[in-house]
């Protein structure tokens, strides 16, 4: 492996995510909500950006101005690509951490994103990472970064330093690192067969291992097996960014602001009594075996006054960004499913279900005929939007503004999906940031950008794309053989997506 990786895999490219904790836009509700002055973001920094898809989508969604970088060149060419498609306002470079936090060319920043790059890095690249944080991030910017951590992670971290010793060890370069992690994990099967003692302390790791399994393999090397991977402890990272004068906020993590999904009575009672933060936070993560937390820290945070966080509260907008009529009144948290009270949720998602934008200010004038408070408006959007159910909406000078870059993006974006499903995200100048749209859908969008109007020609239009590529659909586990079988279920998606899923994009101002 070459000196350039500094230990991080590289010959195999990250997935095409899009991590929607990385929107600044996001950050007004949970800093609302935990009473935080809030800050206004003109200026931005990922490190560690992987493909790009979240910085190119919050470039061009946005009116603020993006720098970023990652190490793998292939990595920030396909970044670059996109983001000059848009015409966005974003520097992106291939520069490891250390060349990019000395370039003398970068502004101060309001707010910077880590996102899981922390558990990746060796000590040097975090003492880097920490100076840069001092430096250049501005008195109230925000940091969001998040982790692998303690104690979530403990059982895993032998099994994981086995496989890892398995690829290196008995695995050859040569047979590239997708052959290697397949080895590694037909061994660990071959070890739970023999029924080794720490398994049976552990069951867990069996689980774990066999999700593994069924997961990309270009997602596990970069989640296991590069050279270094540290789960840290809340503690032990607040000692590190300590020396960046950064203090926790809150999290980015929109369902762990609602306790009752998450903590047992005795467990939020005592909580209450430690006024310690870190200590809290310490103490929260082993009564939750948290294992990825996405965290805020501020430099220099302060406190809104209650009038002022009201006000600021009632004034952000939201709106549907799912189907009313499929929202489930489910909610996962540390405690499994909880079952949200249907006479609370329902109530409000009537009145967004036309898709327009609207104030908690306003959900809380109508629903008082329903007798909800403001608190419980709060934590139902807070949950739905936690779930992605709702949106957060944008100034509507942004909005305007944004909407030549999102089509833009889009469009090339919707032009990619003719030969691959590797990117599952479409840009809203409304939200700032991404929304879920699968190959099929954009296909059926790119369909009606060039003019096709109807349904059943979409469906054609996707199945000459399919049949190019010698592929097929599948339906109740069978693949569909013949054309007129993949042109008849393309028919019924396309006429779905037409019903339901179209006027959802309309209104986000993604169709």
């Amino acid at each position: 492996m070459s000196n350039w990786t500094a230990g991080y895999v590289a010959d195999i490219g990250y997935t095409y995510g899009y991590y929607t904790e990385l929107n600044p836009q996001r950050l007004k509700l949970p800093f609302l909500a935990s009473g935080q002055v809030l800050p206004e973001v003109k200026t931005a920094c990922e490190l560690g950006f992987g493909q790009g898809m979240s910085i190119a989508i919050h470039a061009a969604a946005s009116q603020i101005t993006w720098y970023g970088t990652d190490f793998n060149p292939a990595q920030a060419s396909f970044a670059r690509e996109i983001t000059a498609a848009a015409g966005a306002d974003a520097s992106v470079f291939d520069e490891s951490f250390e060349e990019f936090c000395l370039r003398p060319d970068l502004p101060e920043f309001d707010y910077i994103g880590l996102h899981g790059i922390w558990s990746w890095i060796n000590d040097q690249n975090r003492r880097v990472i920490t100076d840069f944080l001092r430096r250049k991030l501005k008195i109230g910017g925000v940091l969001y970064i998040s982790y692998n951590t303690q104690p979530g992670w403990a059982p895993m971290v032998p099994m994981r330093e086995l496989l890892s010793s398995h690829i290196d060890v008995m695995g050859a370069s040569g047979q590239g690192i997708i052959n290697r992690i397949d080895a590694a994990l037909d061994f660990a099967e071959r070890l739970f067969a023999a029924e080794p003692l720490y398994t049976k302390i552990n069951p867990q790791v069996v689980e774990r291992v066999k999700r593994m399994k069924e997961q990309s393999r270009h997602y596990l090397a970069h989640e296991y097996f590069n050279q270094d991977w540290h789960p840290m402890s809340f503690n032990r990272l607040s000692e590190w960014l300590s020396a960046a004068k950064l203090d926790f906020t809150c999290s980015a993590h929109y369902t762990d602001h609602v306790d009752a999904v998450n903590l047992s009575n005795d467990q939020q009672v005592l909580l209450q009594e430690l006024s310690d933060v870190t200590f809290r936070q310490s103490v929260r993560d082993f009564m939750c075996n948290t294992q990825f937390r996405r965290d805020y820290w501020v430099k220099g945070g302060r406190q809104l006054g209650a009038f002022e966080r009201g006000e600021q509260l009632r004034a952000q907008r939201v709106m549907l960004a799912s189907e009313s009529a499929s929202v489930e009144f489910k909610v996962g948290g540390a405690r499994g499913e909880a079952t949200l009270n249907e006479n609370v949720y329902r109530p409000i998602l009537n009145i967004l279900a036309d898709y327009k934008p609207r104030s908690l200010g306003q959900i809380e004038h109508e629903m008082k005929n329903e007798g909800l408070v403001f608190a419980q408006v709060l934590q139902a959007v807070m949950i739905l939007a936690g779930k992605g159910d709702l949106g957060l909406v944008q100034e509507d000078i942004v909005i305007n503004k944004a909407k030549r870059a999102t089509d833009k993006l889009n469009l090339n974006l919707l032009n990619k999906s003719r030969s691959s499903n590797d990117i599952a995200y479409l840009a809203s100048p409304i939200t700032g940031g991404g929304i879920s749209v699968n190959r099929f859908q954009q296909l059926f969008l790119l369909a009606r950008n060039q003019g096709i109007k109807h349904p059943q020609e979409w469906a054609k239009f996707v199945w000459q794309h399919l049949e190019i590529m010698n592929q097929r659909l599948t339906k109740e586990g069978k693949s569909l053989s013949t054309s007129e079988e993949n042109i008849t279920e393309l028919t019924h998606q396309a006429l779905e997506f037409s019903e339901k899923r179209l006027p959802i994009l309309k209104a986000l101002q993604i169709a």
